[in-house]
């Protein structure tokens, strides 16, 4: 072998082991990231089974043994639990079908059409973005107690679409410029309506995108408390209200039933995310890509 054969294949193997070096520290540090993000929710979960007198001991355990469905129990019996988890139900469904149905509509006319204020709508969507939505609090009563909307669902409802709205719109609008315009126009030749072209070629390829932005707004409703807590009363309240009874006015905290109770809260956002996990990705890179 030649000098500088000798000198190319010792440069590939640095090469390959400086790759390999740095893919073991680059999969060390997920994993170190990954265990700092799951640790919380693991001792959330453990909190929930351990027994009363050994949730606050000095030395935690990690394991605990023995194991009670106590807290649990209690979380079921709280006051008004089926009847705030029917609410936050209603309420998050209802938002995350009604914001992706008025975005899709409103993206796809700021992507195709060109028409007088489009830009300044554009900005507008930004600007909306930027104000907190605790700002908003006052106002929004204001006008939902005009309207006799005050501790009925349906003012929830519109209070949160008027937060989830702009945002879905405007990460919509990249999804549905990434789909070629030609499409569309195909379709009309061949005698697709202009709300046919919409449902039959546009949505199922834009369908991935409305998931991501799907699990903001279902995020958004189902966490939601500050809106929650002043708009609603305690029978029609939602589940993050009813979490934050676990608090007692003294300030002394059941801690026990509160893990029990974020437990219960977690799991249909886990369900959820079982559930469209396989368009996230999906999802989440088809708008990055212009077609």
């Amino acid at each position: 072998m030649s000098v500088s054969g000798r000198w190319s294949l010792r440069a590939r193997k640095r090469v390959t082991r400086g790759s390999l070096g740095g893919g073991m520290a680059a999969n060390l540090l997920a994993v170190l990231l990954s265990l700092f993000f799951i640790f919380p929710v693991y001792w959330m979960v453990v909190t929930a089974f351990k027994l009363t007198s050994d949730i606050q001991l000095p030395t935690p355990e990690f394991l605990p043994s023995p194991l009670t469905l106590e807290h649990f129990g209690d979380a079921f019996a709280k006051h008004h639990f089926l009847d705030n988890l029917r609410s936050s139900l209603i309420v998050t469904s209802t938002v995350v079908l009604g914001s992706m149905l008025l975005a899709f509509f409103a993206a796809a006319a700021v992507a195709r059409f060109r028409f007088r204020g489009r830009r300044a709508f554009i900005v507008m969507l930004l600007i909306i973005q930027m104000v907190p939505f605790e700002a908003m609090l006052i106002p929004i009563f204001i006008e939902l107690n005009r309207l006799g909307l005050v501790y009925q669902l349906s003012g929830v409802i519109l209070a949160y679409l008027a937060f989830v709205l702009p945002f879905t719109i405007w990460t919509l609008r990249g999804f549905v410029a990434a789909v070629p315009a030609e499409i569309d126009e195909a379709a009309l030749v061949d005698g697709c309506s202009r709300a046919g072209a919409f449902f039959k070629v546009l949505f199922p390829l834009v369908a991935p995108g409305m998931v991501a932005t799907g699990i903001f707004a279902f995020i958004q409703a189902w966490n939601e408390y500050l809106f929650a807590n002043v708009l609603l009363t305690n029978d029609n309240a939602t589940l993050p209200v009813w979490l934050a009874s676990f608090v007692s006015a003294g300030g002394a905290i059941d801690w026990g039933g509160t893990m029990a109770g974020a437990t219960l809260f977690t799991l249909p956002v886990a369900v959820f995310f079982v559930i469209v996990q396989g368009r996230i990705t999906t999802g989440l890179t088809a708008g990055a890509v212009k077609g």
